[in-house]
């Protein structure tokens, strides 16, 4: 069996300031709220809705930061899409210079978008400043 990766979209984010939290019981806690995301591709487009949306990131002693990320979604025909994510991010290095790994899930309960409810996506992105850029693909 052959894994295949089908293009969903690309999204860019614009991120907030980064709120530190050092010594935490689970470690550092970055916490980093979305300010604005634009999701473009031929079969998912849309906008961040709302403005409950960040990451909730740890970063362990060795610099490896755990994504813990939710947003909404507005698609450009009006509907609504729950995002959640867990990825990983090499913060051992200087910020932006190491991709960012994510596996996100996607709900929604409007018909057109059920499909997505089914999939399995992983996404890889780059920071620049405060721009997070990923290409998000379907698993096959």
């Amino acid at each position: 069996m052959t894994i295949s990766l089908v293009p969903l979209c690309t999204a860019t984010i614009t991120l907030a300031d980064p709120l530190v939290l050092p010594n935490t019981p689970s470690g550092t806690r970055i916490i980093v709220e979305v300010i604005d995301a634009v999701y473009e591709g031929e079969r998912l487009s849309g906008k961040h809705k709302g403005v409950a949306a960040a990451d909730w990131m740890t970063v362990g002693p060795e610099g490896t930061g755990t994504l813990d990320v939710r947003a909404t979604l507005e698609t450009h025909d009006g509907a609504l899409v729950y995002v959640t994510y867990r990825g990983r991010l090499d913060l051992s290095v200087p910020p932006g210079s190491a991709p960012t790994y994510a596996a996100p899930l996607y709900e929604t309960g409007d018909d057109r978008y059920a499909w997505l409810n089914r999939i399995q996506a992983v996404a890889k992105g780059t920071l620049d400043g405060q721009t997070l850029t990923y290409e998000i693909a379907e698993v096959r």
